[in-house]
């Protein structure tokens, strides 16, 4: 079975919560599982290194995720309209893929979470598609024929899923966040799907 990454990092888990309904669109789809996937944190000071399978969750990626996948989603808090650290510094040990190819032709598709409706959702989602292009990866949105992205008042964007999580990071995934996250997950499958040439 063909798989789909869904490569996130999660301080508060409304991203990890995003990848979850990005999965559920992800295996709608006949012969496409979802494989998911999160990058350790890092700090400004040296630490004990960390266990290689974290305490809960997903566990950490592995460059062998990579060339396995059929397709990549990518999702990260935003950090002042910048994706976070740790999912920059893991793509920043890539080169050796880049120089290979490992992703080049493969869909990809990105997702965030913001405390605030303005809290850099786009620009966060863009800074995550500039390393896909570089990897040759063929880039998928929301499009507008999902007719939610004109209604709804909470997350979601034609750069990819979003979610409004509140200043304490605790308000839950409206619908119409979860359905646009799932319409993500489907469509990077679909294309995978028609990709490798499955009808």
């Amino acid at each position: 079975m063909a798989e789909i990454l869904i490569l996130y990092y999660s301080r508060g888990g409304s991203v990890a919560a995003l990848a979850r309904q990005i999965a559920r669109g992800v295996e709608s789809v006949p012969g496409i599982g979802a494989r998911l996937r999160t990058v350790p944190p890092v700090a400004p000071q040296t630490e004990v290194a960390l266990p290689p399978v974290p305490a809960e969750g997903a566990p950490y990626v592995e460059k062998p995720d990579l060339a396995e996948c059929a397709g990549l989603i990518l999702g990260s808090p935003t950090r002042f309209g910048n994706m976070a650290a740790p999912l920059k510094h893991f793509l920043d040990t890539t080169g050796a893929e880049w120089l290979s190819g490992t992703l080049a032709g493969k869909p990809a598709a990105v997702f965030t979470s913001t405390a605030t409706q303005h809290g850099g959702q786009e620009s966060t989602l863009l800074s995550m598609l500039l390393p896909l292009l570089h990897h040759g990866m063929l880039i998928l949105g929301l499009p507008f024929t999902e007719t939610l992205l004109s209604a709804t008042s909470s997350g979601g964007t034609p750069y990819g899923a979003s979610h409004v999580a509140g200043p304490n990071d605790d308000r839950p995934l409206s619908e119409d966040e979860k359905q646009l996250a799932q319409a993500l997950g489907k469509r990077v499958a679909q294309v995978a799907r028609q990709l490798s040439g499955a009808t």
